[in-house]
């Protein structure tokens, strides 16, 4: 019979352990450091990789238009979405400015004028009579008016002045993440081999159906959702600009925000018909009505077809998804977060619909 093996002794096994702590200590730093190194860009990529999961099927089909040409038909798309991002944001950024320009020049000449209230107001509850009063002065002193209520403004103007520059680094963010989709598509095979791979070491032998879960509810939603909205965005603003609303760029941004969080761009379109009806012809008026409406109903018909395939997301979850985003990332969060939370929504019930092996499934009844 052989003796067991002697314990190591008590500084051996103190030196053993103080080696392994200083290992684990030096990856958690790496991977600390790492992390803060790439946190700036891990909206971008995530929606680089939003983007390219999404257009992947568009880029098989060019790439069978140009002979296989993989890297010339990303380099194309990549274009492609740029040339649709930058239009509309100069739209936006000329309505902006010329709007501001403007007002200031009315300010500055004093050919503001604004017409004096209803008798109606003053009967308002609550506030119908300091409304009254201040109405009244700014139709008669307007820079009476603006001294009394300096110190909103002031806030009101800081408020602005953060959320343009938001905007201009989400456009930013949105252009590096479409860079990014780009070169994902152009290494699509060794990307998807990746991402199969991973999927199987995490999940065993139901990674790659979660893999092809996840891929299906980015495109579903990316085209239900983010698609749909930037749709009905787009076609308001054209119907903005073809009546000569003020602000068509503003008015088209705030379309596209309450469309992803399914509110819906209703909101911003009937009170525009309201005016449009109150300064142009009729005939115009009742053009852009109907347009507008068009544009309201959009999304009944085209969001069942473009975010079929089996998945019905609530709109609860896109709704939390959508502000959660844009309140810790800003304008890109918006989309973002849609579409991570949904596709982690479908991922959890797909997983706790999966029978365990052995279980016998639950059938309803009596017990």
């Amino acid at each position: 019979m052989t003796a067991p093996p002697p314990l190591p002794s008590d500084k051996a096994l103190m030196r053993r352990t103080l080696e392994i702590a200083i290992r684990i200590g030096v990856l958690v730093l790496l991977a600390t450091w790492c992390f803060v190194i790439v946190r700036p860009f891990i909206i971008p990529i995530a929606w680089g990789v939003i983007l390219a999961v999404a257009l992947h099927p568009p880029y098989r089909r060019l790439v069978t238009a140009l002979y296989g040409r993989g890297r010339l038909a990303a380099a194309l798309l990549t274009l492609l979405l740029l040339g649709f991002m930058v239009g509309p944001a100069v739209m936006l950024a000329g309505t902006l400015v010329d709007g501001v320009q403007s007002l200031a020049q009315h300010l500055s000449t004093g050919s503001f004028a604004i017409p004096p209230p209803p008798a109606s107001v003053g009967a308002w509850p609550v506030i119908g009579e300091p409304l009254e009063r201040f109405w009244l002065l700014a139709s008669v002193n307007l820079q009476a008016a603006l001294e009394q209520i300096a110190p909103q403004f002031t806030g009101l103007g800081k408020w602005l002045l953060a959320t343009a520059a938001g905007a201009a680094m989400g456009i930013l963010q949105f252009a590096f993440a479409i860079v990014i989709a780009g070169v994902l598509l152009s290494h699509a095979r060794s990307g998807h081999d990746a991402v199969y791979a991973i999927a199987g070491r995490l999940a065993g032998v139901r990674g790659a159906g979660y893999a092809d879960l996840a891929q299906a509810t980015v495109r579903s939603v990316t085209r239900g959702i983010i698609g749909v909205a930037l749709i009905q965005s787009l076609l308001a603003g054209i119907g903005f600009l073809a009546a000569g609303v003020p602000g068509a760029g503003f008015l088209a941004l705030i379309c596209l925000f309450l469309s992803v969080v399914q509110i819906g761009p209703g909101l911003v379109i009937v009170p525009t018909i309201v005016y449009v009806f109150a300064t142009s012809p009729t005939m115009p008026a009742v053009i852009f009505m109907v347009w507008s409406l068009l544009v309201i109903l959009l999304d009944n018909a085209l969001k069942p077809v473009l975010m079929g395939r089996g998945l019905k997301v609530p709109m609860v979850v896109i709704f939390v998804g959508a502000i959660g985003g844009f309140l810790t990332s800003g304008i890109i969060g918006l989309f973002v977060g849609a579409v991570i939370l949904s596709l982690g929504y479908e991922l959890v019930r797909a997983w706790l619909q999966e029978d365990l092996p052995g279980e016998v499934p639950m059938t309803s009844g009596e017990p």
